[in-house]
């Protein structure tokens, strides 16, 4: 048993309306798509959301990065996933993008060959976690606004996007809480928006609207800042860009610089290395939430499968695949009241690629044969 062919793809996917953070505005994303076959025709499906602002990556590197993984991949048996993921650490440095979306596709292939879930395969807890759906940066009357039709949809848990100034950053707050009452949940992310100074501020003057927590306060690299934060905050303070590795998790870990560590499987490099996220955050008594990039069906089913399967992750923010004017995927991981539920079938589940959509890249195939395009 072994791959014999790779196939790399690129998908447009607008949004709904313009995405706002700190750090910029979106109107689309460009992912790439692998389809991976083993010797007897399977297929398994993995995807790439490059992150320019947050992880330095493109479709351009990510397809360009494939050059040098697909061809330590193939040949290769899919049930040795740990082999894999190996290979590819040695074959190139970073581009975690590119190595989470071919090692989606093996998990996604090895559980169609054994007939079980990606989510069993990752150890499973449970079949369905709640969501959250994040509001983009606006003014505090849109974001209010927005805030009720997302709870009309049956979202509990609303996350919202700030980091442009103390004071119109505790007016959204304000607005949003004034809007949806005291029952619906609440948590900020900053985007390395403020300082420490004004994170501290902030956070002081937010503390009366019961939230949840402050995501990434200050620069990823301000390790420091946030161990101040996280021993002086009335909020709890979550490490989301401080965080791609595990040797970054463990930094946070001995530093004190985090209540919560955000997990997300792209600038984590794939479903193992988060995995390793996880165990050392629940050894160090940190809880993780996982969250996504503007990703399609397929990373965000592979998302919820290993959300499912993590105990340590006790919050989610899986909903970049519902703020998308069209998706390139058909089934995968529904939701119903806020919650993401995990597909029927084996590997990612019943999930139907929507292959029209693609633009096909490159071909790699056994004995070195490169197609590209």
């Amino acid at each position: 048993m072994s791959i014999k062919r790779i196939e790399v793809y690129t998908v447009d996917l607008p949004y709904l309306q313009p995405f706002t953070i700190s750090l910029g505005t979106s109107t689309s994303s460009t992912d790439v798509v692998v389809k991976v076959f083993d010797d007897e025709g399977r297929v398994g499906w993995g995807e790439a959301s490059p992150a320019r602002r947050i992880i330095g990556e493109s479709e351009h590197t990510i397809v360009a990065a494939m050059y040098t993984l697909a061809p330590a991949v193939i040949g290769e048996d899919p049930m040795d996933v740990e082999r894999i993921e190996e290979k590819m650490d040695k074959a190139i440095l970073g581009n975690n993008s590119a190595k989470f979306a071919l090692e989606t596709a093996v998990f996604d292939l090895k559980g169609k060959i054994l007939g079980v879930k990606v989510r069993d395969l990752l150890g499973g807890y449970r079949d369905r976690v709640e969501t959250d759906f994040t509001i983009g940066i606006k003014s505090p009357e849109e974001m209010a606004k927005e805030a009720l039709r997302i709870i009309e949809r049956g979202f509990r848990i609303i996350k919202l996007k700030v980091g442009t100034g103390v004071e119109e950053d505790v007016a959204r707050v304000r607005a949003v809480r004034d809007a949806v009452g005291k029952d619906i949940r609440l948590r900020i992310d900053a985007n390395q928006g403020w300082t420490v100074k004004e994170a501290m501020r902030a956070l002081t003057e937010m503390d009366r609207y019961d939230l949840e927590l402050a995501e990434q306060p200050v620069r990823w690299d301000d390790l420091e800042g946030m161990a101040v934060l996280t021993s002086m905050s009335p909020i709890p303070i979550m490490a989301d860009e401080s965080v791609h590795t595990p040797e970054d998790a463990l930094r946070v870990v001995e530093m004190g610089a985090a209540d919560y560590i955000n997990i997300k499987l792209t600038k984590a490099g794939g479903l193992l290395k988060a995995k390793r996220i996880a165990a050392i955050s629940e050894a160090a008594g940190i809880p993780n939430m996982i969250g996504c990039m503007m990703e399609g069906g397929v990373s965000i089913t592979a998302g919820v499968h290993f959300a499912a399967a993590t105990r340590n992750l006790v919050t989610t923010d899986l909903d970049s695949d519902i703020s998308l004017r069209e998706d390139f995927v058909e089934g995968g991981a529904g939701y119903e009241n806020g919650y993401r539920i995990v597909p029927d079938g084996p590997g990612l589940g019943n999930l139907k690629v929507r292959e029209e959509k693609l633009k096909l890249k490159a071909v790699f195939e056994e004995g070195g044969k490169v197609q590209a395009l």
